[in-house]
């Protein structure tokens, strides 16, 4: 049995991104600073951006973007429970889980097309050059690879695959509940016969 339920982690996920969408639309920079976002950034060695500095005219369209996906989610969640749980969830979960796993490995594993930083004693093999400026024209894959985008996509993977354990077992419960139920209203039909 599941210690908390796949509904509450649902609603837990949607109002982060409704809460993601604030901050990127009043103060993105807030997102950028937080401690998890610099310690899962420097282990796997992605670059600081400047692009969060201020809002912009992307990082309202993010928040647009984020607000949508954490309303159109709560949103299925008040329908019922079969229908939620194992159709739209069941079906949406894995393929999030997915999606986010192929975007932090693609952040992960792509090189910067500015190349690696020089070597120095406080320097990741991958982080960007001190030169580097945050403005300069990159190719889309670069505008990808930084601190917030991986943590972002990482902690999306990690929470959709939790959610998908959690939608499992709970799905299952609710099939042998239905049986059960089934069952039980055949035997009364037939003993009242």
């Amino acid at each position: 049995m599941a210690l908390i339920s796949a509904k509450t982690i649902l609603t837990s996920l949607c109002l982060f991104h409704i809460t993601l969408a604030y901050f990127f639309y009043t103060n993105p920079n807030a997102i950028a600073d937080q401690a998890l976002v610099w310690v899962l950034g420097e282990a796997m060695g992605m670059p600081e951006t400047a692009s969060f500095a201020t809002p912009s005219a992307a990082s309202s369209f993010l928040a647009i973007a984020l607000l949508l996906t954490g309303l159109t989610d709560l949103l299925t969640l008040s329908q019922p429970e079969e229908i939620w749980l194992v159709h739209h969830w069941g079906a949406q979960a894995p393929l999030r889980i997915t999606l986010f796993a192929a975007l932090s490995l693609f952040t992960y594993f792509s090189t910067p097309s500015y190349g690696r930083s020089g070597a120095s004693r406080m320097s990741h093999p991958l982080a960007p050059p001190s030169t580097f400026m945050a403005g300069s024209t990159v190719g889309g894959g670069d505008g990808l690879r930084n601190r917030v985008f991986f943590t972002f996509a990482f902690l999306e993977f990690l929470s959709w695959f939790w959610v998908w354990v959690t939608l499992k077992e709970e799905s299952a419960r609710l099939v042998t509940r239905k049986r059960r139920r089934g069952s039980a209203s055949n035997g009364r039909g037939e003993a009242l016969r």
